[in-house]
């Protein structure tokens, strides 16, 4: 029994009872002393403090990790706010460029390569080997083609699906024995991957096309015979595959898009917070995003959804939207534009110049927008002039730099409150120190999908939803806008990142009412709250 020092779900470590040395045959195999795990939190903490750089940080929580769940998830849980930074973004984006040169564990992981895995059944097999028998009811998969503001990563990408999972535990509860991440190795276009000796990918072009398509459907139909409890999530997957894939599942399972879907809701959830306090009316608002990518895109479809939830017909709700990406004002006659930017590109016969709207600055006065969102990854591209320019038709602009890591913002949330004099209301996607202004602390929201994604996630799975549709997401957004106090002078337009556990339930909870007011629960429901509570997980002995 003495593996079960090497099993991370079973491993107690020093914690292990006199009684349970005995009966496991551990005896000897340990330091006489019994350890509580909080002890043992303890002590791992004060050692954590020693690392002089984050990916050190990050490097040494993950042999915690890949040793002892309880003990990472209670460590994790007492230090939220400090350790979300370095388990997920900012600093995964190192882990990940360095994947490969520092790999050590799998961290149970299935890695399925397209050159390997040909047929449903040999994915299954692999599936099956990385599950190991345990009850799967979370999958997090990502082919990496598109990671935060890092792009193509190859197998390197698996990380981003493992710092999902922590964070859904972290944050929601679910039982960390019933999730998996997967990696899906179709190659990579990163030379620099390509190039490496050590890359553990494959190494070779990115397959697309139909061959792609068909590995992906197959990962899907075996992961759904496996685990036919599971909601699948995906993650970082290219531009001009990611909406595709989500519509092909989304009214046959219950799958989720985060870069699509998740950051959709929190800019949702963050708009309504700060109506909640300019008191204003959502369809009273003109909407900009700049970026006009698959994170934008999909952000401007959710809002837009909301404002036909509100009652407008689709030609009077798209008049209050406007897409800018590198050539400036997205227009109709663009035969470069996605799919998903196409119903929001104006027409040139709306503008008296549109020849001049080719830059942020040049639409911002034209358009007079009331609500700013940057998904562009341009540092700086929000400048004084452009949220003056903002500022001085609305009293009080909603702005969101939402691009990271932080050296890709296009504004930060100093810069904004000191440029409008405390006027904005504003979210960032990294973590924003207070600012003050007058005397007045303004909070800063992050529009963290962490404050949605496992909460959805918690209720989908408790609830046994059938599918994943708009009307759940809107709950969700709804439930997360409404925990705004607006009374309070400088209050953030979403709740902090440090109460994390308490809004996740609360996201959860509208999530499965929304699954059984619709009938979509696969098994009747008596108790929403007694079913959240029985899916939920402790880091507990």
């Amino acid at each position: 029994m003495s593996n079960i020092l090497n099993d991370p779900f079973k491993n107690k470590g020093t914690a292990f009872t006199k009684t349970e040395r005995k009966n496991l045959h551990l005896e000897g195999m340990l330091p006489p002393y019994v350890q509580t795990l909080d002890e043992q939190a303890k002590q791992a903490y004060a050692q954590y403090k020693t690392k002089p750089s984050d990916l050190l940080k990050r490097q040494f929580l993950m042999e915690i990790f890949n040793e002892n769940r309880v003990l990472f998830y209670k460590l994790f849980s007492q230090h939220v706010v400090e350790f979300m930074p370095i388990v997920y973004d900012p600093t995964i984006a190192d882990s990940i460029e360095n994947y490969s040169e520092i790999f050590v564990d799998p961290q149970n992981a299935t890695f399925l390569s397209i050159d390997e895995q040909k047929s449903k059944a040999s994915i299954k097999e692999a599936l099956k080997n990385a599950a190991d028998g345990r009850d799967i009811r979370l999958i997090v998969v990502t082919d990496a083609e598109g990671i935060l503001g890092i792009g193509d990563w190859g197998t390197n990408g698996v990380d981003i699906a493992v710092g999902k999972l922590m964070v859904y535990t972290a944050a929601a509860g679910i039982d960390p024995s019933q999730v998996l991440p997967v990696s899906l190795d179709v190659g990579t276009n990163n030379q620099k991957l390509l190039d490496d000796p050590m890359y553990l990918g494959n190494r070779h072009q990115r397959v697309t096309g139909q061959p792609y398509y068909n590995f992906v459907d197959q990962f899907v139909h075996a992961a759904e015979e496996l685990f036919p409890k599971m909601y699948l999530h995906f993650e970082d997957f290219g531009r001009s595959n990611a909406a595709n894939i989500l519509d092909k599942y989304k009214d046959q399972y219950t799958v989720f898009n985060d870069d699509i879907q998740g950051t959709g809701i929190i800019i949702l959830a963050a708009i309504l917070g700060a109506l909640n306090i300019s008191k204003e009316k959502m369809v009273d608002q003109k909407y900009l995003c700049f970026g006009a990518g698959t994170a934008g895109a999909g952000i401007t479809s959710r809002v837009y959804d909301e404002f036909l939830q509100q009652g407008l017909s689709p030609e009077e709700a798209k008049k209050h939207f406007y897409m800018v990406d590198k050539q400036g004002l997205l227009f109709d006659d663009d035969p470069s534009l996605t799919p998903e930017q196409k119903p929001f590109a104006r027409k040139r016969s709306e503008f008296d110049h549109p020849e001049k709207l080719n830059n942020l600055l040049g639409v911002v006065k034209a358009v007079q927008p009331t609500i700013m969102v940057g998904t562009s990854t341009q540092h700086n591209a929000f400048t004084k002039e452009v949220i003056q320019a903002m500022a001085a038709h609305t009293k009080r602009p909603i702005v969101m730099p939402i691009s990271n890591p932080t050296k890709l913002i296009e504004a930060t949330a100093d810069d904004i409150m000191k440029w409008t004099n405390g006027k904005a209301l504003v979210a960032t996607g990294t973590p924003s120190e207070p600012v003050n202004v007058n005397g007045v602390d303004y909070e800063i929201g992050q529009a963290n999908n962490a404050l949605v994604y496992p909460g959805l996630g918690l209720g989908v799975i408790a609830s046994q939803a059938k599918v994943l549709n708009d009307e759940m997401i809107s709950a969700a957004a709804h439930s997360l806008g409404g925990i705004v106090d607006p009374e309070k002078p400088g209050a953030a337009i979403l709740p902090p990142v440090s109460k994390l556990n308490q809004f996740s339930d609360t996201v959860a909870r509208a999530v499965a009412k929304s699954v059984v007011k619709q009938g979509l629960n696969k098994q009747p429901i008596k108790d929403i709250d007694q079913a959240i509570q029985d899916t939920k997980w402790e880091p507990k002995y």
